[in-house]
């Protein structure tokens, strides 16, 4: 395996991984405490909604594929938009934040939970199955079908600095992709371009050049999104790596993997032939995210702050 960290200030951390589904059929979608009991019980948490969250708004992009394959669900967003960005955090103060966030949609009465951040499914995955009973499912990075797919034998993962970091990815590496060469880069510029909801433009262009030239230098032919922030801005990555390179992330997989919990567990919500609703949240400025997370879906919405207050810096 040829793991090289185009980060400088890269550590290895002796930390075990949470489980990848790619690992194990028992795994970071797994939760403790098994499905529900009963079936007047299903019957009723199948009328619930699904909870999903982020640090921000990139969580948004698993949403939009959750609802494309769940047109029927109810979903309930929370942007910690107040403790953003994660990936610049400790792992114990992601892992806080994440049980805070899960206790909320708990509150809520949600009957799952997607983790929609990879730093915070990488940190907080193992923590959250043990303390919750309700089913959760974490971002995967797609380093195996980016080893299926690659060509040249050399594919790029871009992610935030935490992510890059983590002995998680290592291992996900050393078992799908050991013969091969994988370069990895954080972004946090990125995360910062879709908090602001700059998706493209000249400047949008300049960052992403700056932040992917190393991956460029190394002439990959598959790039992983190892962020839920940065499928945001796929059409401008896309127009910056050329059309060599293969851009792919893990949405679409989450997505389905939702759906087949749902059917497994009892707990899809009855065909009607209503859409379901969603509503969205926020730890920060309601406002300002409204702005953003209308600019990362395309269309128009009103997101509502919780009363969550900013952790530490």
């Amino acid at each position: 395996m040829d793991i090289r960290s185009l980060d400088d200030g890269a550590e290895q951390h002796g930390v075990l991984p949470a489980r990848d589904a790619e690992r194990s059929e028992h795994s970071i979608y797994d939760y403790a405490g098994g499905a529900p009991q009963g079936f007047q019980q299903r019957q009723h948490r199948a009328l619930a909604p699904i909870g999903v969250f982020d640090s921000g708004a990139g969580g948004l992009t698993i949403l939009t594929a959750l609802q494309q394959e769940l047109p029927n669900e109810h979903f309930i967003y929370l942007g910690d938009t107040a403790n953003c960005p994660y990936g610049t955090r400790s792992e114990e103060e992601i892992i806080e934040l994440s049980l805070r966030n899960s206790r909320y949609l708990i509150d809520q009465g949600v009957k799952l939970i997607v983790v929609a951040c990879n730093t915070a499914s990488q940190a907080s995955l193992s923590v959250l199955r043990s303390t919750f009973s309700i089913p959760f499912i974490g971002v995967v990075p797609a380093v195996k079908p980016a080893a299926r797919l690659t060509r040249r034998g050399r594919i790029g993962i871009a992610a935030t600095n935490q992510a890059i970091k983590a002995s998680y990815l290592r291992h996900l590496i050393d078992d799908f992709a050991s013969d091969i060469q994988v370069y990895a880069v954080g972004c946090p510029q990125l995360v910062t371009l879709v908090e602001q909801g700059e998706l493209n433009g000249p400047h949008v262009d300049s960052v992403l050049r700056d932040a992917l030239q190393p991956l460029i230098d190394k002439e990959i032919d598959v790039l992983v999104l190892g962020c839920t922030h940065f499928p945001a801005l796929r059409p401008a990555i896309a127009q910056i790596m050329g059309k060599q390179v293969q851009i792919i992330d893990s949405g679409s997989a989450i997505a389905r993997r939702a759906h087949a919990i749902l059917d497994t567990d009892g707990l899809a919500r009855p065909l009607n032939g209503l859409e379901g609703s969603t509503s969205i949240w926020c730890s920060g400025d309601a406002e300002e995210f409204s702005r953003v997370a209308s600019t990362v879906l395309g269309y128009a919405i009103q997101a509502r702050q919780s009363t969550f207050e900013p952790a530490d810096q």
